[in-house]
């Protein structure tokens, strides 16, 4: 499976080097050097080049390496629009992944809610976040940036006499228009497994 995402990758960048935008760097966005394009991706600094897609100094084969590349081929000027923020199963044609979002994106987090609280300076700090609007109920809360143009946003609830802990994530007004619904999907998982590595 590792190479065929492998391939994947390869040929997202063979799309986009093959007719590369000139506004690429002021859509995702990001600096420009030559054919390479950096900018900030999962909490770490990002490169995108013909021959690869670094993460930090880690080339990029698998599912993080796709949702990057498919990013980069979906960039558009279009700003990011906060909010109001959209529950994932309100995006259209989301039905065929919702319950896997669900368990990968929010209730893998759900036994370390109270972990999470104490860790949310540093989580924001490395994922580009801030404190989520004074509107936003739950416990405490917070939004971060996976990728420059899409947000999500995190609300917490601790657990109490009558309710267990849980978790709701949800994403900017127009994430959709950066991603298609199935790596949108993924992008929610893989933020969370970010949450999960800072608090360790």
């Amino acid at each position: 499976m590792s190479n065929n995402y492998a391939k994947i990758v390869a040929d997202n960048l063979i799309r986009l080097y093959g007719d590369l935008p000139k506004d690429l760097a002021r859509a995702l966005p990001g600096d420009q050097d030559r054919d390479r394009f950096v900018f900030e991706a999962f909490g770490e600094r990002c490169e995108i080049r013909p021959d690869g897609i670094l993460l930090g100094e880690v080339q990029q084969t698998g599912v993080i390496g796709i949702l990057i590349s498919l990013y980069a081929l979906h960039a558009r000027p279009e700003p990011s629009v906060l909010e109001p923020f959209k529950a994932f199963k309100d995006f259209p044609n989301s039905m065929p992944y919702a319950g896997a979002f669900v368990t990968h994106t929010q209730q893998i987090l759900v036994p370390y809610v109270e972990r999470i609280a104490k860790a949310g300076n540093r989580i924001m700090e490395q994922l580009r976040g801030q404190k989520a609007p004074a509107a936003v109920e739950g416990d405490y809360s917070f939004v971060v940036y996976p990728l420059p143009k899409i947000a999500l946003c995190y609300i917490f609830y601790e657990a109490d006499d009558d309710f267990p802990a849980s978790v709701t994530c949800l994403y900017s007004s127009n994430a959709l228009s950066f991603l298609p619904i199935d790596a949108l999907a993924d992008v929610g998982e893989y933020t969370s497994r970010k949450i999960l590595n800072l608090i360790d």
